[in-house]
């Protein structure tokens, strides 16, 4: 028997691939990739698994799980990072050397490879202000193409992989900010740390001892709705200008929204592996022995849950694979 997926997932569900190749080299990834797509068959490719939520019979998917390693120095705080680095070690590495652009997004779980496709963000910062390039094995075409930060067309938690364009990222290329006052890197420091603890008082850094850290991170993506919906909304209800900035669509909190739908910090369905954080309503958790059944049973509930209380179908962050329906 091989390796169930919920060893290799954060949120520790997902059952038993009919194959598994981890990859060591960015070439190793290529062949992989492309042999597979040939194949026809059903596939996976799987970097630190903490943003995936995958099935409990997966019998027909073959995976593929980016592990090359490698960052080059191109100039001044321009690097090129193989997909399969650890991101937060990236974050690390970024602030003790004085580059600026991701100290904020410290202690996301995670590959390098993966922080494009979901453009992954936090405290004020996106990873797409920092991304230059990527290369990207394009599962349609099967060709090797460089594409450019307006060509991967960044959103909200968004980008066009998210959207439709399949594929592999082999590398990742950032410019950091270099040209900074004076005692900038201790201040990185100081931020880098106070986000960590931010992050580890709500569950959202990974510890084994914490059953509030097996999950997805935030399950859920803040919605944004008309401004004339959020006027609906009771006054403390927490909302954002997005980026459009032009007065006709708002920011919602996620977490807001689900906790005052009446669903608490730490509620379980009755039976239920699956619950959410007893620190953050926005993180569906494994509270032991969760099922890839339980969690989406619970995703279904809260999301029914908003709706019915304040018309708004919240969507998840989280990916799901393997469901006989992804739909939102």
């Amino acid at each position: 028997m091989g390796t169930p997926l919920s060893e290799l997932t954060t949120i520790g569900v997902g059952g038993v691939p009919a194959e598994l190749v981890e990859c060591r080299s960015r070439d190793d990834l290529v062949e992989n990739a492309l042999a597979v797509w040939r194949s026809g068959d059903d596939w996976l490719i799987l970097g630190g698994g903490s943003n995936v939520v995958v099935a409990d019979e997966v019998d027909d998917l073959r995976v593929i799980r980016v592990a090359n390693k490698g960052i080059e120095k191109l100039g001044d705080g321009h690097v090129r990072v193989q997909a399969g680095e650890n991101w937060d070690d990236l974050v690390e590495l970024a602030v003790n050397s004085g580059w600026a652009g991701i100290e904020s997004l410290s202690g996301i779980p995670g590959t390098v490879g993966a922080a494009p496709i979901q453009n992954i963000g936090a405290y004020g910062q996106e990873v797409s202000a920092v991304i230059t390039r990527v290369e990207f094995v394009d599962y349609l075409t099967r060709e090797t193409v460089i594409l450019t930060r307006d060509e991967m067309k960044f959103g909200y938690r968004d980008s066009i992989f998210k959207r439709g364009r399949l594929g592999l990222i082999t590398w990742v290329e950032f410019q950091f900010v270099t040209d900074l006052p004076a005692g900038s890197t201790a201040l990185m420091k100081q931020r880098r740390q106070e986000v960590l603890e931010q992050r580890a008082a709500k569950g959202m850094v990974l510890n084994a001892q914490d059953a509030d850290t097996r999950s997805c991170g935030s399950f859920f993506m803040n919605p944004i709705v008309p401004a004339r919906l959020a006027r609906t909304l009771p006054f403390e209800a927490p909302r954002w200008d997005t980026e459009a900035d032009d007065g006709e669509t708002v920011k919602l909190s996620a977490a807001w929204l689900i906790e005052n739908a009446g669903i608490p910090k730490g509620f379980q369905i009755a039976g239920s592996g699956a619950g959410i954080s007893s620190k953050h309503c926005l993180a569906i958790t494994n509270r032991g022995g969760a099922t890839a059944a339980d969690v989406l049973q619970l995703k279904t509930y809260v999301q029914e849950r908003v709706a019915n209380r304040w018309g708004i179908q919240l969507r998840p962050e989280a990916n799901l694979v393997g469901f006989e329906s992804e739909l939102d």
